[in-house]
């Protein structure tokens, strides 16, 4: 069987050359990538809205067309527009680049369309409807029709055809999981599901389908995560020992207090890296909350134990950050703190690597410098890594492997991870939190404001610079394009030098600055030499400056909910009360995220915001985005989280074997490999 699934597609009754190139173009070769290519939505034929009863939305309404007209208003976009009537009522119906539906619509016979009804152009129309005539459905027996991802050049009616040839391989599929699991969840086979999704023949049989292809992948993750979680378990660590007089040190240099989540965090770290197997947690706080002074007390216990810790941060900024505030707290206290990253003199670096070599570097702060070959530690104990989503596995492997025994490992982030991540994507990581502020810090006041209302807002602005307070203005593009509304951090700048802020000391940072411009630009404002710093997201995570305390960000809309909450985080680090002033680049109503942002600074609420609009692409992170590669199940449903969990306690418990199947084994391997975090 599975051999045919083998089955190049161009080999499938009725795929010709051209249209197997058309496959292949959307990643699909063989007749198992087909049969896994399942559909994104469902058109239900039997809920049918009078014309006359008609909401914006998405709806599905049947009548006879008329008044059809297609044209070509610009180069490169065609209009279809039509009239659809029943006996209710007529509504207004339009096609983009879809100049077919001309002739097709032409024959006088009863259409079934669904789309979305929306107000544009000053009107409502059903736009891009995809139709059907009422014969096709009655000939089909089902009024659930799959509605797949599209294929270039190819028709939804074709991709279907093609489909439907491979009916047979889909009911020999072989079954992945034990029958006792089938049977104690109610599932249903692996064949028959996937069946239930390719051809449904009602609401409930499409739903026994998706619970069990849901239940499969949610499995996958989560047995994956165990699996390596294991594994880790099995590997041998140096034991840093934990002193307390050392602790008592630590905290006493220290010019204020920890909060009782510090506390907790750092005892829950202090604890782990006093065994002899690996520690593998991830600090989870939110801005500003106090991270870094943390990871720092473990890192002077593994010091006065003699072994050395190494601190990978995703960029040179944040990494000169850490090193500043990191060998102001540690210095003192006799530990030896190095910078190395790309930028460093090829002198002083080698130098440095020396150092480190022979053990005289404590604590070594860098980039992904730090991964070099020719960077060797004497005793490496603990590696920190900041912002781990933003690091590919290689690269966290390579780190890791700079010691003869596996070092302990705290992962940070300033992005709260949500709850199903947690268990999901993150499964193998012990989680430490926290959720308080530092004392002293207030609420920082954010605002949706129109982007023709800036005239007043840099009036409101300018009292705070005479204050001598500082500001942020974070642009979402570099270079401004011809047709390109969205402010770029370059021609900003230029605006702003010229009109409103025209007596006042103006910095510009990008990525596409060298490294040395950057720490130069950053320095200036730290040392409160600028005013304001007009810049793109490179200042989105680690720039602390506690002076400044107002962050404009423009086309607000164009960033996601957990980045804009990452830029707000760069002001309300001082005393000063803060603020946090969203333009979005048309004069509408906001979006649900930037509502949202306005309501709440609870990082981990707006974390779980993020998940529920966006999904968990962007939050598991660039390096691993497609690992997930989840069909069916939702990220966010705790409960079948939770339901999964108990079944793979229940297999543990009954002596159950979760890979008895080869196929199983396969996938779950490559999920152990996709989504590893060391």
């Amino acid at each position: 069987m599975s051999n045919s699934r083998q089955l190049l597609v161009a080999d499938i009754k009725g795929v010709g050359e051209k249209t197997a190139e058309k496959l292949h173009h959307a990643g699909i070769y063989t007749a198992d990538e087909l049969i896994h290519f399942l559909p994104r939505k469902y058109e239900d034929y039997s809920q049918l809205t009078q014309l006359s009863d008609i909401k914006p939305g998405n709806v599905v309404v049947t009548g006879r067309v008329s008044a059809i007209a297609s044209k070509y208003v610009r180069r490169g976009l065609n209009i279809t527009t039509a009239t659809l009537s029943d006996d209710s009522a007529s509504i207004s119906v339009a096609w983009f680049n879809q100049p077919y539906r001309a002739k097709h619509l032409a024959s006088n016979q009863k259409w079934v369309m669904s789309g979305e009804f929306s107000f544009t152009k000053n009107k409502y129309q059903l736009l891009n409807p995809s139709v059907r005539s009422d014969q096709e459905i009655i000939d089909e027996g089902s009024q659930l029709v799959p509605v797949y991802r599209q294929v270039a050049g190819l028709k939804t009616a074709q991709l279907k055809a093609i489909v439907e040839q491979i009916r047979p391989l889909i009911t020999m599929l072989p079954e992945l999981l034990p029958a006792a699991i089938l049977k104690k969840y109610q599932l249903s086979s692996y064949a028959d599901a996937m069946l239930a999704l390719h051809f449904p023949t009602d609401r409930a049989h499409l739903e026994s389908g998706r619970k069990r292809i849901a239940f499969q992948e949610i499995l996958e993750l989560l047995y994956a995560a165990e699996l390596n979680k294991q594994d880790t378990m099995r590997l041998d660590a140096w034991s840093i020992g934990f002193n307390k007089d050392d602790a008592v040190k630590f905290l006493g240099a220290l010019p204020f207090e920890l909060t009782p989540a510090q506390k907790k965090s750092a005892w829950e770290i202090l604890q782990d890296i006093e065994k002899d197997v690996p520690m593998n947690r991830m600090l989870q706080g939110d801005v500003g909350a106090g991270k870094t002074v943390v990871a720092g007390m473990a890192a002077f216990m593994a010091a006065q134990r003699g072994f050395q810790t190494v601190f990978m941060a995703p960029t040179e900024l944040l990494a000169r950050q850490h090193a500043v505030t990191l060998e102001k707290t540690l210095k003192p206290l006799g530990i030896s703190v190095g910078l190395l990253t790309g930028s460093v003199k090829k002198s002083a670096k080698i130098a440095l690597k020396q150092q480190i070599e022979a053990g005289a570097i404590a604590l070594t702060i860098g980039t992904h410098a730090l991964i070099q070959d020719d960077v060797q530690f004497h005793k490496l104990g603990f590696v920190i890594i900041d912002e781990q989503h933003r690091f590919g596995v290689k690269q966290r492997q390579r780190l890791l492997e700079k010691s003869s025994k596996m070092p302990h490992m705290l992962s940070m982030t300033a992005t709260p991870i949500p709850r199903s991540l947690q268990l999901t994507v993150y499964g193998e990581l012990s989680i430490s939190l926290i959720k308080q502020r530092p004392t002293g810090r207030k609420p920082i006041i954010t605002e949706i404001q129109s982007p023709i209302g800036r005239t007043r807002l840099y009036k409101d602005i300018d009292q705070q610079i005479a204050a001598g307070r500082q500001v942020y203005i974070v642009c979402p593009l570099i270079d401004e394009g011809p047709d390109n509304e969205i402010k770029s951090v370059e021609a900003e700048l230029e605006i702003l030098k010229k009109t409103a802020f025209s007596h006042r000391r103006l910095g510009l940072l990008h990525g596409k600055l060298a490294a040395e411009d950057k720490q130069k630009v950053m320095e200036q404002f730290t040392a409160g030499s600028l005013d304001i710093l007009v810049s793109t997201t490179v200042i989105e995570v680690g720039v602390d400056v506690p002076n400044a305390t107002v962050m404009i960000i423009e086309g607000a809309e164009r960033f996601g909910l957990a980045q804009l909450h990452q830029l707000r985080g760069r002001v309300g680090r001082g005393e000063y009360q803060s603020y946090c002033y969203l333009i979005p680049t048309e004069a509408k109503s906001p979006s649900q995220r930037l509502r949202e942002l306005e309501r709440s600074n609870d990082g981990f609420y707006l974390a779980e915001k993020d998940l529920e609009l966006r999904g968990p692409g962007e939050i598991y992170g660039r390096a691993q985005s497609g690992a997930l590669n989840l069909q069916v199940a939702s990220i966010g449903d705790t409960q079948l989280l939770y339901t999964i969990q108990e079944a793979i306690k229940y297999a543990a418990d009954n002596n159950i074997d979760l890979l008895h199947y080869e196929s199983m084994k396969q996938r779950i391997n490559h999920r152990r490999q996709v989504t590893t975090l060391n």
